[in-house]
């Protein structure tokens, strides 16, 4: 019997190779018909064998191509039109109600890896190598359909053999829209400082002659700015001491790591431990940077990340990296043979450049040519670009892997990411969940004011931007409506509606409500909870425990120790970390030992003997912290504990002042790591990972967090009250008495961080034995703590939790978009 269907295909179907696998499906399964791109995915119409037309849409929900994601499959019979052969179609510029999902870019594949160092191969050097399963993807989109005339590629006509490619339904270049070659395709260009001339790589003598001087000069210590995929990186010898910390002075980073790209997996290893899991990550298509934990002989440039126990690691994942990366190493090797003869055994010394983002301080990356010539032009040196403009700026994405549970008492792993953004967004966050109505219009949440991002929240779908950045920097503002208009233009999402977070002066807030539209504010910590549930399919209830910096409360204190009860659309605050002062405010941030002051003050501990000595370095500032806090002076109250964190890191003496956010807290844990430590196996496990052991049971005790009734005014009202208060006394007492009795600090900052943890199982306990609630979400800067999160993870699954945490977006501000989103969305409906 001969059916004939009509399927439409959505999800991640164009610039991924889904219509020639369309096409060689059809030919396999003796399917006649045809296939064509649309703005809201891909149609196809089907005619054969009734058994082989189940078989052909089979294949298309079980395999497809490795860069798609196949999100729904719509089948409709329809009548015979006795097609006698499968052909593609040009795209369909029909007006339909929704758009496809794009996809994100993709790391240079294997095929095209070996074309490009195939000296017999007609593309052998050509700095833009790809084919259909590799490439630039959505850093190039002008409107969609995806095809190449709506792309950065349209002033590029294809030369005829790249034609014959591009039109061969079995070649891997198949409606690969950025395919080119030297004949055709964009060249890399070369400016030295501020001169006016430019080399430009037309053939490829003149394109290796540019990546020559270009790794001339990464010998020399020079500092290029590099055309990437979302915009440019500043690069330079991660081995040269001098020509980091020149790019350190130059760029204005003091103490941030720099992040690396090694020419392979074997460099990594010699440098830092890495599991299957980590390379599978390292090395797939979205080609992140990867926090990797170094390995104690690991032979790692000084300046580069000095003090802490992870490595942000990345290889190529574009033919100029790939080119780049390969003629420096062979550079490298030869100006260091017993290095190279080494074969990057560990503790060896390898070919590695410093690979950063190319920004001015606080500004976006640079993503135009000009555009980098003008602010970069007092970093760097050298300038390697192209004449392929960028269309959406894109920073890396940063992750890590961390434990999460055991399968048959093997870890299991998940990804956490730090910074979400060129190789994973735009692809959607599901928010589906059993019971909940999807969002009725588009509704856009603006983000928290630092680590930005935006979401559009359609139907099910939230379209979570890119990492952005702090839109308190007028250019990052700038970046951010630019950015929000392209994704309304490109996803043809018009918003009915608009949420924002609850503090009154964020950029973000006061633009939602200068908008016109329905204004559903959203607590900043409730937004994060909900950010959870939203991506783990949650409606009941949840404990919500988010730990983090800075959140306003809706008591008008600063939040950031909070224990909800909390569901998609509501919450009430069950406990909270006792409130501190913050001498001086932001003031107390960038120099923490006025926050310790605070602490200690709070807790009637500056008498203790060890207070004095490391209060100290205050000097006259003491006094007039003393002064501010008794007369209310510029000393807002916070339950941050983050904030307990930089205090605690001060008082040990690890990071009195910070340069940059967050600081004080990284190195807090990387203090716990000991010199010699074995490759990391569990990490939950006692003294695993090299963090320092501590069987001192009693010590622990000592640090505890209590817990106690909170006995606030009954002139309060309920929203800023809770029913219990975390109070950190005695761990600050504790961590006094060791730190007088000259336990080392990698034993204190275990003890503290185990403290943390403690309190964290205790308030769920106590949630599940008031309210029966045994399901915990976790989020917030806090828990980027690598130490932190995988011990809590595993002692509230010991004591019978379901816990979730953050796997889709980071568990800093990143989030708190898409739980604005649902936020809004929930409460529509109600």
């Amino acid at each position: 019997m001969i059916d004939a269907v009509d399927i439409h295909v959505k999800g991640i179907v164009q610039g991924v190779g889904f219509r020639p696998f369309v096409y060689r499906m059809a030919k396999k399964y003796l399917i006649n018909g045809w296939v064509l791109n649309a703005a809201d995915g891909v149609y196809i119409h089907a005619e054969g064998e009734s058994k082989l037309v189940d078989e052909f849409i089979m294949e298309l929900s079980d395999n497809p191509p490795a860069a798609s994601r196949v999100e729904e499959i719509d089948i409709k019979e329809v009548p015979l039109e006795d097609f006698d052969s499968f052909e593609i179609r040009f795209s369909d510029d029909d007006a339909v109600e929704e758009t496809t999902l794009v996809s994100p870019e993709l790391a240079t594949c294997e095929d095209c890896v070996r074309e490009l160092f195939n000296p017999n191969d007609r593309r052998y050097r050509y700095p833009f190598i790809n084919c259909t399963n590799c490439g630039p993807r959505f850093t190039i989109i002008d409107h969609l359909p995806y095809d190449r005339v709506a792309t950065s590629m349209a002033a590029f006509p294809m030369c005829e053999k790249c034609a014959a490619e591009y039109a061969d339904p079995l070649d891997r270049r198949f409606h690969a829209q950025p395919d080119a070659c030297f004949e055709c395709g964009p060249s890399v260009t070369w400016s030295v400082g501020t001169d006016d001339d430019k080399l430009v790589g037309k053939t490829r003598e003149e394109s290796d002659a540019i990546f020559a001087a270009a790794v001339e000069m990464l010998m020399e210590g020079k500092i290029l700015a590099v055309k990437g995929l979302g915009g440019f990186h500043l690069v330079c010898d991660a081995n040269n001491a001098d020509a980091v910390a020149e790019l350190r002075r130059r760029k204005r980073r003091d103490g941030k790591a720099l992040a690396v790209m090694a020419p392979t997996v074997a460099a990594v290893r010699a440098l830092c431990f890495v599991s299957e899991e980590e390379e599978a990550v390292l090395t797939g298509a979205s080609r992140p940077i990867v926090l990797l934990r170094k390995r104690p002989d690991g032979a790692i440039g000084a300046g580069v990340a000095d003090r802490l126990s992870e490595l942000g690691v990345m290889v190529p994942y574009t033919p100029v990296q790939h080119l780049l990366m390969h003629d420096f190493a062979e550079a490298w090797e030869a100006a260091h043979p017993e290095e190279a003869a080494a074969a990057c055994a560990p503790g060896t010394p390898v070919p590695l450049l410093v690979m950063t983002s190319g920004n001015v301080h606080d500004e976006p990356i640079c993503i135009a040519d000009e555009e980098a010539r003008e602010k970069l032009a007092s970093i760097a040196d050298a300038f390697l670009g192209n004449n392929r403009p960028i269309l959406t700026r894109f920073d890396d994405s940063v992750v890590r892997l961390i434990q999460v549970d055991e399968v048959d008492e093997k870890p299991g792993y998940a990804i956490q990411f730090l910074r979400r953004a060129r190789g994973y967004a735009p692809v959607p966050v599901s928010v589906a969940a059993e019971g909940a109505a999807p969002a009725e219009g588009v509704i856009f949440a603006a983000g928290p004011e630092q680590k930005n991002t935006f979401t559009l929240l359609r139907g099910t779908d939230g379209f979570v931007s890119q990492h952005i950045g702090d839109v308190e920097n007028a250019e990052t503002y700038d970046a951010w409506l630019a950015t929000k208009d392209r994704f309304e233009s490109l996803f043809e999402m018009e918003p009915a509606a608009v949420a924002c977070d609850l503090h009154p002066e964020y950029l973000t807030s006061k633009w939602a409500h200068h908008q016109g539209l329905p204004v559903t504010e959203v607590q900043h910590h409730h937004a994060h909870i909900v950010s959870v549930m939203a991506e783990h399919g949650l409606t009941d209830a949840v404990c919500g425990i988010a730990f983090d910096g800075t959140g306003y409360g809706v008591d008008g204190a600063i939040w950031g120790g909070e224990v909800l009860l909390a569901n998609r659309s509501n919450f009430e605050r069950f406990a909270n970390f006792a409130y501190v002062p913050m001498p001086g405010g932001a003031a107390a941030i960038k120099h923490p030992l006025r926050m310790a002051y605070g602490v200690l003050w709070a807790y009637d501990l500056l008498e203790h003997p060890a207070a004095a000595v490391a209060l100290a370095p205050l000097g006259d500032e003491a006094e007039v912290c003393d002064t501010m806090i008794e007369r209310g002076l510029n000393t807002p109250m916070t339950s941050s504990v983050g904030r307990l964190f930089d205090a605690a890191s001060a008082l040990l003496g690890i990071c009195t002042e910070p340069s940059y956010e967050g600081e004080g807290a990284i190195l807090l844990e990387a203090a716990m790591e000991t010199a010699g430590a074995d490759e990391p196996g569990a990490a939950a496990a006692e003294g695993a990972a090299g963090v320092v052991p501590d069987d001192d049971l009693a010590a622990r005790e000592r640090y505890a967090v209590t817990a106690e009734k909170n006995t606030a005014t009954e002139t309060s009202t309920a929203e800023d009250t809770s029913v219990i208060l975390l109070d950190a006394e005695a761990t600050f007492h504790a961590l006094l008495d060791d730190l007088e009795a000259g336990v080392p600090v990698s034993v204190i900052g275990r003890r503290f961080h185990d403290a943390m943890v403690s309190a964290i199982v205790m308030s769920a306990e106590l949630v599940r034995a008031l309210y029966g609630i045994a399901t915990v979400a976790l989020s917030g800067g806090v828990f980027m703590n690598r130490y932190l999160t995988e011990h809590v993870l595993a002692d509230l699954a010991a004591a019978g939790f379901t816990a979730a945490i953050n796997r889709d977006l980071p568990p800093n501000d990143g989030c708190i978009s898409l739980g604005q989103a649902v936020v809004a969305s929930a409460r529509s409906g109600e």
